[in-house]
């Protein structure tokens, strides 16, 4: 008899869950990550320059009482929770970005394209041989702040989102190692394979949740025991594309639609940025991302991303900075203590 894997929805508790106190003189600060492949080089500058500029290189993570991140935005959020300078992420963005995607030659290029129309095109094994380098053995357990990481479960057609055990329902996932979680929520499709993990198969986020701002809001509405008022989102984007139904499209079939799934992350992003203005006021949500663009980066484009996008960073920064400066840095986030490991 063939055993299959229980859907992890059918886990879901019935009933809302007990919240945490917080106290009510404090705001919960919440740091958002979009997915974007190679751009994740944008939103590492981003907070690199925050460090450099307003805290003395040092760590940013311990400003934010939760950070969420979806693929690349899943892997940067990791990496703060062990630690590390957004300084040091970015640089291993720049550094090793080009052996995750290598740029090949005038005639592997278009050779990729096409194998990508019938497979992957990148190796998953090199992306998890750097994972390791930074995660080492290191579980999700382990970090040093709350995260939220949405991936996307194949096997039952189901979001999955992995989770720090900041709540004492939270049990799940403190023992998956975060290179294993890192690799979910980036197996994006046509660029990598599908992630087997236990029985289950393992794909992007950015499926559902590239822009992944909402999830952390509801955690933390559902966790703890604080008002909408309370919460300060800072929501980091990797560079919007332009999206139009043109003329062309809107009688067009699956050729003239071939940059769908683009379109599909850019409205996701837009509808989760929507709600979470709209639960929590616009002016508790600040958004930094680069202008739209038609010719936009692609997401395996290391040389276009480590070239233009640290200076859009910079540029960011130097018009919201003090605002970030004053919101989210001028006090440290409260201390985390994770909820005692299950054995």
């Amino acid at each position: 008899m063939t055993y299959i894997t229980p859907r992890r929805s059918d886990g879901t508790i019935q009933k809302q869950r007990q919240p945490l106190p917080w106290p009510k003189d404090r705001p919960f600060r919440i740091l958002s990550i979009d997915g974007g492949g190679i751009c994740g080089i944008l939103p590492a500058s981003v907070l690199a320059e925050l460090e450099r500029r307003y805290l003395g290189g040092n760590p940013i993570a311990g400003h934010f009482d939760m950070i969420a991140g979806t693929s690349t935005g899943g892997i940067i959020a990791l990496a703060l929770g062990i630690g590390m300078a957004a300084a040091e992420i970015r640089n291993v963005y720049i550094e090793r970005g080009g052996l995750i995607f290598p740029r090949g030659t005038w005639l592997t290029r278009p050779l990729r394209s096409i194998r990508r129309l019938v497979r992957y095109g990148y190796d998953a094994d090199v992306l998890e041989a750097e994972l390791a380098r930074i995660f080492q053995a290191r579980v999700l357990g382990e970090s040093a702040s709350r995260l939220c990481i949405p991936s996307f479960e194949g096997r039952h057609g189901e979001p999955w989102i992995y989770k720090t055990p900041h709540h004492p329902d939270y049990k799940n996932d403190q023992h998956e190692k975060m290179v294993k979680v890192g690799l979910a929520t980036a197996a994006a499709p046509t660029f990598f394979r599908a992630l087997k993990n236990d029985g289950y198969l393992m794909v992007d986020g950015g499926l559902w949740a590239n822009n992944p701002v909402m999830n952390a809001i509801v955690d933390a509405l559902t966790c703890f025991d604080i008002e909408r008022r309370q919460v300060q989102v800072l929501s980091l984007g990797c560079g919007e594309t332009q999206f139009q139904v043109t003329p062309r499209r809107a009688g067009g079939g699956l050729f003239q639609w071939r940059d769908i799934i683009r379109a599909a992350m850019r409205a996701q992003s837009l509808n989760a940025l929507g709600q979470a203005y709209l639960l929590l006021g616009k002016d508790n949500v600040m958004r930094l991302d680069a202008p739209e663009t038609v010719n936009s980066i692609a997401l395996d484009d290391h040389r276009r991303a480590k070239d233009e996008l640290p200076n859009m960073a910079r540029s960011l920064v130097e018009g919201a900075g003090r605002e970030i400066e004053r919101v989210f840095l001028s006090s440290e986030a409260r201390n985390y203590a994770p909820c005692p490991l299950m054995k």
